[in-house]
């Protein structure tokens, strides 16, 4: 006898890049920095007095919110702490949209855990094709409230093509947008702009969440830690309501300070894989590959000789040890997503393209 919801009995779960845990392989499937933590992580970690372990952490994370509002511009009341990006979209739903309601809306193709969260939340989810060019269409806002949904995710810089959508595009969308804007910034480090301007004193909008993640430029993808940044502090507040009680532990919330108290210093390393993406861009489209202009740590490319191609290269780079991504979409399927690596790693992927030509 199963005792499950129907729904979570129907669900497809969320299918997470390939995490090899043996041998020497090359990793350019899951967007993870290709370097390790700034030395003021690895020394909070070595210093962590393990008397903090047997008492209750920080409820909210109250020394990394102060820590965060100052380095973003905006109030302590208006910053919330997840257990990674992932808590922070579980709580959005669980907030602003209705079980068996209108739903959430995303753009098409996106992270494809939105819908897996909205299946275990049991709402429906409105799908907007994005254009040829892979921009949101004028009237995104337009359809998401003739759908009637109450939550959108757009995220930007987009995964997974790299698009990176303009302040005033997204200002647009929040301002006639009758329900709750999440901003996912998970690649914001990476990209010539943020949104940040939309949450800040005076941009009049009551309803922009932004997520950031230390997984992506903080190279802390192990250490599952996230945050919101909201427009007014009531959406905070109404998501702490539903919040884990001590939901980030008293490691995680030593090391995220860290890890944002150096972030000038990490800075240095985003300006590092920004070239590095430039270059690889470079590399493929002087091999006939099509390479979409990103704004991320990755690339998405089109293979020269289309789907069959793709999924060539992509099983044959698999073999050698090097992991890229390859999405079943339609919009996608003639196309692999690689993560910007160490030179030494990006130079041996073009190396085994070339040797396989």
């Amino acid at each position: 006898m199963s005792y499950e919801r129907k729904n979570i009995s129907d669900l497809q779960a969320y299918v997470p890049g390939e995490q090899p845990q043996t041998g020497t392989v090359i990793k350019l499937n899951t967007n993870e920095h290709p370097d390790l933590p700034h030395q003021a992580v690895i020394d909070a970690l070595r210093q962590f007095d393990p008397e903090l372990l047997r008492r209750y952490p920080s409820p909210t994370a109250m020394p990394f919110r102060k820590l965060a509002a100052q380095t973003h511009g905006v109030t302590t009341e208006q910053i919330i702490a997840t257990n990674g990006g992932d808590e922070l979209l579980r709580l959005l739903l669980t907030v602003f949209s209705e079980p068996n309601g209108k739903g959430i809306g995303v753009s098409d193709p996106t992270y494809s855990l939105y819908e897996v969260l909205a299946a275990i939340h049991d709402t429906p989810v409105t799908r907007i094709a994005r254009m040829e060019d892979w921009s949101l269409p004028g009237d995104f806002a337009k359809q998401l409230n003739d759908a009637g949904v109450t939550l959108a995710f757009i995220v930007n810089p987009h995964a997974p093509t790299g698009r990176l959508e303009s302040v005033d595009t997204l200002r647009e969308i929040a301002s006639q947008f009758n329900g709750v804007l999440v901003i996912d910034e998970a690649y914001t480090n990476f990209a010539e702009h943020d949104c940040l301007e939309l949450v800040r004193e005076g941009s009049g909008l009551d309803n922009v969440i932004l997520l950031r993640s230390l997984s992506k430029g903080y190279s802390l993808a192990g250490l599952r830690f996230g945050y919101g940044i909201a427009s007014t502090p009531a959406l905070i507040q109404a998501m702490d309501k539903a919040r884990d009680s001590y939901n980030t532990d008293a490691v995680s919330q030593a090391l995220a300070c860290a890890a944002l108290g150096a972030c000038k210093d990490v800075a240095g390393s985003w300006k590092k894989i920004i070239s590095e993406r430039n270059r690889m861009t470079e590399e493929l489209t002087l091999r006939n590959w099509i390479v979409l202009p990103s704004q991320t740590n990755f690339i998405l490319a089109q293979a020269p000789g289309g789907i069959d191609d793709a999924v060539r290269i992509y099983q044959t780079l698999k073999e050698k040890g090097i992991f890229v991504r390859y999405f079943n979409h339609p919009r996608l399927l003639d196309k692999l997503r690689i993560t910007i690596g160490t030179p030494s790693q990006n130079n041996m992927l073009i190396g085994a393209l070339d040797n396989m030509n």
